[in-house]
């Protein structure tokens, strides 16, 4: 249960537990009675203000002069208020990565991640995930029945992330482990620790065995990144190529196989995956509450007091639903906030894209008459103030044989020789 909260403090609406996570949008409504900002508890002890409306989103993530994203500014983490081994601390503690740095330092961390992803080439990468998803529907294809989460959309986005950043598939494992214990927030603090130590290792193995890939990249790359740097960059690429990864890829897949604007065009060919996409980043956002911010300086916005130090969480989703949107035409409209917005937008937005919409593209055109296996009202969503996750997503469809040499392997693209930097005099 939450804390209550001190005398003549108003209530701080919890964004954990089932309730929240069955239906979060009903807490959205709530919150937008209070205005574009409201109290809210990430964990039990843990406030925030949460940003509910789209122009105090937009505000917030643009204005780097009066919101910082470094957390060392939090005041309630700082003083003790906050313990380290609360579950929300591994999503929101200072890491020296792109993510939580301001000013010229994040500009020349966030350098070697834009460079580095642009040595991906968008074909090699689409015939990666092609083959990737080929590998994975042919082990559940004969059964007739599977769990497009766990056996598909959860390992997919595992696959190409050890493809693109030279990792051994027993150190991706661990990895996704890591990163699915900080969301869930479920022994954070452990999870952290294996997905920190894990990365470490592959950090010295790259640095004895550089390869074609982007963590090889990030140490070739004139920003000249130390050892935590490399560590804590590979975590916040982690942390976006796999769990929000994998929650677009489920997401659409319910949206298209429960929807009947979406599914009623499945049986003539026509596969308007592009569209089901769009309609999750607006309407079901794989990161939902996110992008903390710090105001450097009390600030009043809309009449609210934002205080130094406390941290401001933007909510994508409730800001992309924001009924103060003048069109709820979402059809190639990528004016939604499921990227972030401002200097710390996602840098990897194309590749994430390409990678769900490949997924859903192969998975439909595979299995064209595959159906939910229960009612879409009985799926389970995963707890958690952050993501936007189903607990599983099981399909039926007619049984499809497959050929014999169809789980060998996945082989392994390169996506171009390591580059030579020119080093800083």
């Amino acid at each position: 249960m939450p804390s209550a909260p001190p005398p003549g403090c108003p209530a701080h609406e919890p964004l954990y537990g089932d309730g929240f996570a069955s239906d979060p949008g009903a807490v959205y409504r709530r919150l937008r009675t209070k205005g574009p900002t409201a109290p809210v508890e990430l964990a039990p002890g843990v406030r925030a203000r949460l940003v509910t409306s789209y122009a105090a989103a937009l505000h917030v993530l643009r204005s780097p002069e009066t919101f910082a994203k470094d957390p060392r500014r939090w005041n309630d983490l700082a003083d003790g208020t906050v313990p380290m081994d609360s579950p929300v601390v591994p999503m929101m503690m200072y890491r020296p990565n792109a993510l939580f740095t301001d000013g010229e330092e994040h500009r020349r961390l966030r350098g070697a991640i834009t460079d580095s992803l642009a040595r991906i080439e968008p074909n090699t990468l689409r015939g990666y995930v092609e083959r990737s998803a080929d590998t994975l529907i042919d082990r559940f294809a004969p059964t007739g029945e599977a769990d497009l989460l766990g056996e598909y959309a959860q390992v997919l986005p595992l696959l190409v992330f050890n493809h693109l950043f030279g990792c051994p598939a027993d150190y991706g494992v661990r990895l996704v482990e890591g990163m699915s214990g900080i969301f869930d927030g479920v022994d954070a603090e452990k999870a952290n620790e294996l997905l920190t130590n894990t990365l470490i290792e592959l950090v010295e193995l790259k640095r004895a065995r550089p390869g074609h890939d982007v963590t090889s990249w990030l140490l070739a790359h004139p920003a000249q990144l130390a050892d935590d740097e490399m560590v804590h960059t590979l975590v916040v690429l982690m942390g976006a190529g796999t769990e929000p990864q994998q929650n677009l890829i489920a997401n659409s897949l319910r949206l298209l196989l429960s929807d009947d604007r979406f599914a009623g065009s499945l049986a003539g060919g026509s596969l308007p995956v592009e569209d089901s996409l769009d309609e999750v980043l607006w309407t079901d956002p794989p990161l939902a509450n996110y992008a903390v911010h710090y105001p450097k300086h009390d600030v009043v916005y809309e009449g609210t007091l934002l205080r130094a130090g406390e941290p401001l969480v933007v909510s994508l989703a409730a800001a992309n639903t924001d009924p103060a949107l003048s069109s709820d035409q979402r059809a190639g409209n990528r004016a939604h906030l499921a990227w972030s917005a401002g200097p710390h937008n996602c840098p990897a937005q194309s590749e994430g894209r390409l990678i769900a919409a490949v997924a859903v593209e192969k998975l439909l055109d595979r299995l064209p008459d595959v159906e939910l296996a229960v009612p879409v009202g009985e799926l389970q969503w995963r707890p958690g103030p952050f993501h936007r996750a189903l607990a599983e997503l099981p399909v039926t469809f007619p049984p499809t044989a497959v050929s014999a040499s169809a789980a060998e392997g996945v082989p392994m693209p390169r996506s171009g020789p390591v580059p030579e930097y020119p080093r800083p005099a």
